[in-house]
């Protein structure tokens, strides 16, 4: 039994050292990867607790009341505490252009660094997160108000002139001018909500931020500033020396008194808008009569097309600064490209109050029924109410790819680029789209501001005579006789600048001067001088003196037949004479243009038109003859 009892299963002693080695390896290879993996957290530093991208110490130190944050009960507080944290957001948005903070952990840094400023000036901070019980609400989110995270984004909303860059600059501690710029912000808000309906407290809120930080001269930091746009409520200014009980009798009694008056002009204050609103809902019910009744009357008859101004505002970008093409004396014009691919021009008038119903109806009933390759067509027109902008009346045409012939003529590379053939056959289109109007049509329309801006080229450089907003029908027995003198100074008729006498010759006269402009390359009224000198007197003292060649642009000097080219001035000086009597119809100067009729010989002229006697009227009668984009549609 003992011999067995000693047997054992131990291996041999070679097997017992290969054992005995492997396990060490084993425990010296996991002593190296606990070694690497402690190295490998060494080296990895915890990352730094996140910070609030604004310094909130203004806490301590701007004169706010905290006497509504000291009681027990912190609901009265709360809105205090957000006008004073909205005053970090405001110059978090003046120094970045965000309108709130980039994420959780920002939002969650900011409140804490409130908490530790409000408790420094004993300041309960359980208020903070009682008043804030949602941290996300400072995060940035495209919901909070119609997609506006960035300036930019508020731009693309409201445009970049809003009621708050006139109303909210300078200071506002005054209560007129408190007023005013709170009345603007809520215009601000108005237009804000018709684009989402269910943002109004946060669009306001967003409205109040980018006053005070981006319209302010002063910013947020100012009290005052903050007083009036945040609604921060300040401690009333200490009076010097020790005070009394009389101190506190008078304190009292002027506390009464701003109490009387602030009731009183909040009382004036509801009044006023009370009656801005029946006004607006009275203007807002005749405007609606209006439309249904001029989508009724005149759209029948007249073949335009009625745009829905959601429609324009998608085709335009919401008419934003990228789609804008250019403004003049009658409106604004933007580039716009509707659901079909189709480019178009989109004219918003000016001043929509001053032209009456009847007289838009009229305007848009005349310049629908024509219809020529050489006239711009109307293609539709929308009239809208806006609580935000008002009344806005808007003129829908084909866009012209190659702008207009005053762009051409501005400057010598571009004037250049108009060869003689150009130049020929831009001459004839405004000729037929002349004597469509004035003999094509019953009764004759005269245009009355014939001039090289209202002139547009589509992408084959073919002409078409536009801006038919000064257009005028005439009728038999009308005398011409008209009180509103309309046009461009250096292309007015003589007659008509003078004595307010409209025929179609007054159209045959800015025709010529067009003809003259577009052959020689010249400015219509030369000012390099003291005494300017209109392009029919210089002209006519080249072409009296036997230098006709000198009238034409030297870069079409070469290009063509030197009888046609002499033709086209004869015609030009014909149309543009002083004298009525002499000027042809447009019918006849479009025959002398293609050679079908003779020209007569040109009739001496009276004194020159840049004489004394015919500066001043017309300088007083007509408007700035500036290039205008908007002038051409």
């Amino acid at each position: 039994m003992f011999p067995r009892a000693q047997r054992s299963n131990a291996p041999p002693p070679a097997a017992e050292e290969s054992t005995i080695a492997m396990a060490t390896t084993l425990s010296l290879s996991f002593l190296s990867l606990l070694l690497l993996i402690s190295t490998a957290s060494a080296a990895t530093p915890p990352p730094p607790p996140p910070r609030c991208p604004f310094d909130l110490s203004y806490v301590r130190t701007i004169p706010w009341d905290t006497s509504l944050c000291e009681q027990t009960d912190g609901r009265h507080c709360c809105q205090t505490l957000l006008s004073l944290f909205g005053i970090g957001i405001a110059q978090h948005l003046r120094e970045t252009s965000l309108f709130q903070l980039p994420d959780a952990n920002a939002s969650a840094a900011c409140l804490a660094d409130f908490r530790t400023h409000l408790s420094a000036i004993s300041i309960d901070p359980s208020f903070v997160p009682l008043c804030f019980s949602d941290p996300n609400q400072f995060v940035s989110n495209a919901s909070s108000c119609v997609g506006v995270i960035s300036t930019a984004d508020w731009i693309q909303r409201v445009g970049p002139l809003t009621p708050l860059d006139s109303a909210c600059r300078g200071d506002v501690s005054g209560l007129t001018r408190c007023s005013s710029c709170l009345d603007a912000g809520l215009k601000v808000n108005s237009q804000l909500t018709n684009v989402q309906a269910n943002a109004t407290s946060k669009c306001f809120y967003f409205t109040c931020l980018y006053a005070v930080a981006m319209v302010s001269e002063l910013g947020p930091l100012d009290a005052k500033t903050s007083g009036c746009i945040l609604a921060l409520p300040l401690k009333s200014s200490a009076t010097s020396g020790k005070k009394g009980n009389h101190g506190k009798v008078v304190g009292l009694v002027l506390g009464i008194i701003g109490g009387v008056a602030a009731l009183v002009v909040a009382a004036l204050l509801f009044v006023v808008l009370c009656r801005k609103r029946k006004k607006r809902k009275h203007a807002e019910a005749s405007h609606e009569e209006f439309v249904s009744s001029f989508k009724s009357a005149v759209l029948p008859n007249s073949g335009a097309k009625w745009f829905q101004s959601g429609e324009l505002e998608k085709a335009t970008n919401g008419f934003s600064q990228r789609n804008f093409l250019g403004k003049g004396a009658y409106g604004v014009v933007y580039k716009g490209v509707l659901s079909d691919g189709s480019f178009i021009a989109v004219k918003e008038m000016h001043d929509p109050e001053s032209l009456r119903d009847e007289e838009f109806s009229n305007e848009v009933e005349i310049i629908s029924k024509i219809r020529h390759r050489n006239l711009l067509s109307l293609r539709g027109c929308c009239v809208t109410s806006d609580i935000f902008r008002g009344r806005r009346r808007f003129l829908v045409y084909d866009y012209m790819s190659n702008g207009s012939l005053g762009d051409h003529l501005a400057s010598d590379h571009t004037r250049r680029q108009l060869t003689w053939p150009h130049r020929k056959n831009i001459i004839l289109d405004v000729a037929k789209g002349l004597a469509y109007l004035h003999h094509g049509i019953k009764p004759a329309i005269y245009h009355r501001d014939i001039k090289a801006n209202n002139i547009l080229l589509d992408k084959e450089m073919k002409a078409k005579v536009a801006d038919f907003g000064l257009a005028k029908q005439s009728s038999e027995g009308q005398s011409h006789l008209t009180t509103r003198v309309a046009g461009t100074h250096g292309y007015l008729a003589p007659e008509y600048a003078l004595y307010g006498q409209l025929t179609e010759k007054s159209d045959v006269y800015s025709f010529g001067v067009v003809i003259l402009e577009v052959i020689s390359g010249r400015k219509v009224i030369d000012t390099s001088s003291a005494s300017y000198l209109l392009i029919t007197d210089w002209a006519w003292m080249l072409l009296k003196s036997g230098k006709m060649e000198e009238i034409y642009d030297e870069a079409i000097r070469d290009e063509g037949a030197k009888g046609v080219m002499e033709r086209f001035v004869l015609v030009g000086m014909l149309c543009a004479h002083a004298m009525v009597a002499f000027r042809p119809t447009i019918a006849d100067a479009l025959k002398m243009l293609e050679g079908d009729i003779d020209i007569p010989k040109l009739p001496d002229r009276p004194l020159p038109l840049s004489h004394e006697s015919f500066r001043q009227p017309a300088k007083a009668s007509s408007h700035s003859g500036s290039s205008s984009v908007s002038e051409r549609y």
